[in-house]
């Protein structure tokens, strides 16, 4: 699919979303190949990412932060996270750099913008977008990537992931740096890929159902 488009596998991060099972199954993945995992929830990822780091010998693998941050959590999410999708207010901004004071490497971000109506979402309002991403940009600690967006699942999604696209340059404009896009998750990567996604979050078409 991926040179159909005319794109290269090493274009695309697949971040596999681990959400709901068990430390075992993203050891397994590992075994197969896959580096780069996903979590939602603090609690949850916490103690697996600790697990897979002492069950799993010179591990190379990067843990994802794919969900909304509650600004307490900061300082935790950047013990383990290489990556954190959710950055979307000054709280939250401000809680991250204090948070990585002590890394050694910085901690790489995506700006999450809400395509929706529903503040309840998560993500910067697009007008907002600029201002916010120079704050961003110029934060101690952390590294911009680029945008991150889910597609609203009541509008074509065509539609949604080049408003996604569009947003991405007005991103670039602000931080040249900043050209990755997380966006794509199972049921519409393929969309995503076409509009230039360059990190996707897969969870159900790779791990199957998950354990609640």
């Amino acid at each position: 699919m991926l040179q159909s488009l005319g794109r290269a596998r090493d274009e695309v991060t697949l971040v596999v979303v681990t959400k709901n099972h068990p430390v075992d199954l993203a050891i397994e993945l590992y075994g197969l190949g896959v580096r780069d995992f996903g979590e939602n929830r603090d609690q949850e990822a916490q103690p697996k990412a600790h697990d897979f780091a002492q069950l799993v010998e010179g591990s190379s693998a990067t843990w994802h932060f794919v969900g909304q941050l509650q600004s307490n959590k900061a300082k935790s999410v950047a013990s383990y996270a290489g990556v954190v999708h959710s950055v979307d207010r000054e709280s939250l901004l401000i809680a991250l750099e204090k948070a990585t004071v002590e890394r050694t490497k910085p901690l790489d971000v995506f700006l999450q913008v809400n395509l929706t109506s529903d503040p309840g979402r998560g993500g910067v309002n697009p007008a907002e977008l600029e201002p916010f991403a120079e704050r961003v940009a110029g934060a101690s600690g952390l590294n911009l990537l680029g945008i991150m967006a889910v597609a609203a699942l009541d509008e074509p999604l065509e539609s949604e992931f080049e408003k996604i696209a569009k947003l991405s340059q007005k991103l670039i404009s602000v931080a040249p740096q900043a050209k990755f896009i997380s966006a794509g998750m199972s049921q519409d990567f393929e969309t995503a890929l076409a509009y230039g996604a360059t990190h996707l979050r897969i969870g159900t078409a790779i791990t199957g159902k998950r354990n609640y």
